[in-house]
């Protein structure tokens, strides 16, 4: 009788650090109410996934509502403004999804620079006028003493204080620090609009680097909320700036959003559980462009409200520029839609529950349906005074969909220390180690900078020897000369592996 034939082994191929991350459900384009239409219109014309033009619309109509109302929410007032993060990768056409939705805005911008001109210039002479007259009365008072000096006193009581530059007409800012924000919130409009189709150049910029990334977080959150801007500055003192509004839109490519997403500063001071977050599936190689269609009517009709809206007198008082918006209140229906959603909500971030691990954004998402209802109710009627039940109904909708995301987005994101560690390694290893093998002294003299101490090291080969980039090698293999008690072979084929 003859034995058993051994079954031949084959070793499987390396495998990824970190999988795939599953798809996310449709974007319910049908619970935009008047947006609707012009959404659907981009997407016909640049075959981009929809979600890309939705946040856009949603983003840019925050923009233009968010100076006359404030909404009721189940924890009391709050701002009609919506901070939006859409992420897609390069060649997904978000500029080109973002452009026909901001044309009006734009367009509104640079009218208002050209009427600006003048009042610059007239602004110009009056402040030379006032600082010559000022500068004058000075330099007397300088000369003489007592009464003298009193009357110069009252001269520049007289003179009056120096005239205020007028407002600049710019509603949107790309890059903004802190302290440029909060200056243009003090001399430009109350209500503006941070939109940028490149967001990373913002989330990498000056404002968010180690060294103000903690400030502009929290000043970020402040806006959100609606809180006055408060700003302590050697030169200017102190100053409080009430009453303004700000809206944002970031597009970014995944690379950026994951360490953005996977910051603990990000996420522990609330500043991304704010944003409504998207990560549509790709649409590259299915545009083709007989399947593509135009809808001009529905973009006019769109770009027509955007400018109606931003032609309207923001309430404010002019002197101090603080908007005064009035109360949008909530329908009975409405609220009794809200609160089945919160409640909902609350109970599945609950120890075990699918939302446990995103209670920050979990616990602000009915305000952001809140939030979106009031946006999508003042877009087809400025002077609504209630959030009907239907409007309420879609936003939920819509603030579903983005919680839904927000807990598969999480879940890629959260990549532990480790793993980063480990995939640094795993890349060292293909691009600058010269050898088939390796040893834990390798890593810790030559490897990445990471990993320069022994316990570090030593996880990340574990790591990789786990997923099948590194072999262990039997103790007291030749390695370089010597027998070595520890050493691992780089997996044959791994180099070709990206």
């Amino acid at each position: 009788m003859n034995s058993a034939q051994p079954i031949p082994f084959t070793r499987e191929e390396p495998q990824p650090l970190l999988r795939e991350i599953p798809l996310g459900t449709a974007y319910p384009v049908h619970a935009l109410g008047a947006l609707r239409s012009a959404v659907e219109a981009v997407q016909g014309a640049t075959q981009a996934p929809i979600a890309i033009p939705a946040q856009s619309a949603l983003a840019v109509a925050s923009l233009a509502v968010q100076g006359f109302a404030d909404v009721q929410t189940l924890g009391g007032n709050r701002p009609l403004s919506l901070f939006a993060l859409t992420i897609a990768r390069s060649g997904e056409r978000k500029s080109a999804c973002d452009a026909p939705l901001m044309a009006a805005l734009r367009h509104h911008e640079r009218e208002g620079a050209k009427g600006n001109k003048e009042a610059v210039t007239a602004w110009q002479n009056r402040h030379a006028l006032w600082k010559g007259e000022r500068d004058r009365i000075l330099v007397e008072a300088k000369k003489n003493k007592g009464e003298k000096r009193t009357a110069a006193q009252a001269d520049l009581n007289a003179l009056g204080p120096e005239p205020e530059a007028p407002a600049t007409p710019d509603r949107t800012v790309t890059e903004p620090t802190f302290e440029g924000l909060t200056k243009l919130f003090a001399f430009g409009q109350p209500s503006l609009g941070l939109f940028s189709d490149e967001g990373g150049q913002f989330l990498g910029g000056h404002a968010m680097s180690s060294e103000h990334r903690q400030k502009t977080l929290a000043a970020f959150n402040d806006l959100w909320q609606g809180n006055p801007i408060r700003r302590t500055r050697s030169g200017d003192g102190h100053s409080t700036l009430y009453g303004r509004r700000l809206a944002a839109h970031l597009m970014v490519q995944p690379t950026v959003a994951r360490g953005f997403m996977a910051d603990p500063l990000a996420a522990d001071t609330g500043f991304l559980p704010r944003f409504l977050t998207c990560e549509p599936p790709s649409s590259i190689g299915t545009r083709m462009q007989a399947n593509g269609w135009r809808d001009d009517t529905s973009l006019a009709a769109f770009s027509k409200r955007m400018t109606e809206i931003l032609e309207a007198p923001l309430p404010m008082d002019e002197e101090t520029r603080e908007l005064e918006p009035r109360t949008l209140e909530l329908t009975a229906d409405a609220r009794s839609l809200l609160i089945g959603f919160a409640d909902t909500v609350e109970g599945r971030q609950a120890r075990g529950g699918d939302l446990h691990h995103i209670t920050g954004t979990a616990s602000k998402i009915a305000e952001q349906a809140a939030r979106i209802a009031g946006v999508l109710t003042l877009w087809t009627d400025l002077d609504a005074a209630t959030v009907r039940g239907q409007v309420m109904a879609d936003a939920i909708e819509l603030a579903q969909f983005y919680l839904a995301e927000a807990a598969r987005l999480s879940n890629a994101a959260s990549v532990s220390v480790e793993i980063d560690r480990a995939d640094a390694l795993r890349r060292w290893l293909i691009d600058d180690w010269a050898h088939s093998d390796v040893m834990l002294r390798d890593v810790v003299r030559r490897g990445p900078n990471a990993l320069r101490e022994s316990p570090k090291a030593k996880t990340a080969l574990t790591i990789l020897e786990k997923h099948g980039w590194l072999v262990p090698l039997e103790t007291g293999t030749v390695v370089r000369g010597s027998q070595r008690k520890e050493a691992w072979a780089i997996m044959k084929g791994s180099r070709d592996v990206v």
